[in-house]
């Protein structure tokens, strides 16, 4: 099982930096954080330009929830979508829109807030915390729990389980963290997908799953000579 930040540095050498989240303003990305839950993020960029110069919460607050609905239509889930963005919106309405104030509480306090607004899970969370709001939160999705897994580390069975242990294991460093997760989406992409490319990949010489199957390869080799 290999350490995390050789992991990191590994992945940052092949792929160079993410530079995520993709975005025009802070508000933007938490936008994004909502959209993006269970589809592609090609379909939250459609989304997101359906908007034109719109984006902003005085106009989610404002739009009527039908229009909003048919603006984030290709996002998929676009009707409880827009009641998220609503609820998300009428938060942050608390401090007068001002994203300067929200950034000035402490993180486990905002996220605690964020945790309590409609359509807002842990994964949500620590996006928004992380990539909008400066807070460092490691975040866990998928594709983070597929590529450790792979790696062979034993993940605890709960959301925060997992990303207090990945956090034990790293400095607490919001670029760091901003990256890692980042590099570890597209390395989920290009090789680790469900049914993993092993051929080139840059974590091949860490991944227990593929010593693994080259290990049941050789004992079915030696079985039949």
């Amino acid at each position: 099982m290999q350490d995390l930040r050789v992991v990191y540095k590994t992945l940052l050498d092949f792929y160079g930096p993410r530079n995520w989240w993709p975005a025009k303003t802070t508000f933007e990305m938490m936008v994004g954080a909502i959209l993006t839950q269970n589809t592609a993020w090609t379909n939250v960029e459609k989304a997101i330009a359906n908007f034109g110069e719109r984006l902003s919460p005085e106009f989610i607050e404002t739009v009527s929830q039908e229009e909003l609905g048919e603006i984030i239509r290709p996002s998929g889930y676009y009707n409880q979508k827009a009641i998220y963005l609503k609820a998300l919106t009428a938060w942050l309405k608390k401090y007068s829109y001002d994203l300067n104030k929200v950034m000035k509480n402490q993180g486990e306090a905002l996220r605690r807030e964020l945790l309590s607004v409609k359509g807002v899970g842990r994964e949500t969370a620590d996006s928004i915390l992380t990539y909008a709001l400066e807070k460092p939160f490691f975040i866990v999705d998928a594709y983070t729990k597929r590529v450790l897994a792979r790696l062979g580390y034993e993940l605890p069975s709960t959301y925060d389980g997992i990303r207090l242990l990945i956090e034990g294991k790293l400095p607490r460093d919001l670029d760091l963290y901003n990256e890692f997760h980042a590099l570890i989406v597209e390395q989920a992409k290009s090789f680790c997908q469900k049914k993993p490319l092993c051929e080139g990949c840059p974590l091949g010489s860490f991944c227990v799953k593929k010593a693994r199957q080259n290990s049941r390869k050789e004992a079915l080799a030696r079985g039949k000579k």
